[in-house]
């Protein structure tokens, strides 16, 4: 799946862009709201194979502004009619101009339009209230907090919110 909105793109990971997303994942800045302050380091060959190897069930996504990759996204099958996603704009520069509410309102209508989903889920760290205030405006509905539920990788307690949006309840025109 690509999609093209103006000078965005959200398209498929290649086996060719296993290096970029391993040197995001393992900045412990871009990762830190996922609980990893330390980063990740992911062998950059498993995760080749991962992207040669993907299927329906679990993709990755690489986000790019005028060509240039400036985060990635991801979705996963959890039922025949749920989907959860996620979304790093990993370019901090990238930040607060809107193009989180645009990327994610082409990707969730896609994964309602062309899969097939009723619903998608997400979470997020609870303290991520820019991230959460741009789910609510997509239309995301708040169904759970869960406090002091995960430790990050210094052992900090941490909170989540879990989101989720139906299909019937998707208005992309609104947008």
């Amino acid at each position: 799946m690509t999609l093209k909105q103006g000078n965005l793109t959200i398209r498929e990971a290649l086996f060719s862009d296993a290096e970029q997303l391993c040197e995001w994942w393992g900045n412990g800045k871009i990762m830190a709201h996922a609980g990893f302050p330390n980063g990740l380091h992911t062998d950059p060959e498993k995760l080749r194979n991962k992207l040669i190897n993907a299927t329906d069930n679990f993709r990755i996504f690489i986000i790019e502004l005028h060509g240039e990759p400036i985060g990635e996204m991801n979705y996963k099958k959890l039922d025949r009619d749920t989907a959860s996603i996620g979304i790093k704009i990993c370019d901090f520069t990238k930040h607060n101009q809107g193009l989180g509410t645009t990327l994610l309102a082409m990707f969730i209508d896609a994964i309602f339009r062309r899969y097939g989903y009723q619903k998608i889920i997400l979470d997020t760290n609870a303290e991520n209230k820019r991230a959460i205030h741009t789910y609510q405006k997509l239309g995301f509905k708040i169904i759970k907090t869960n406090k002091d539920s995960w430790q990050n990788q210094l052992g900090e307690m941490q909170s989540s919110v879990d989101l989720e949006l139906k299909k019937e309840d998707w208005n992309y025109t609104a947008i």
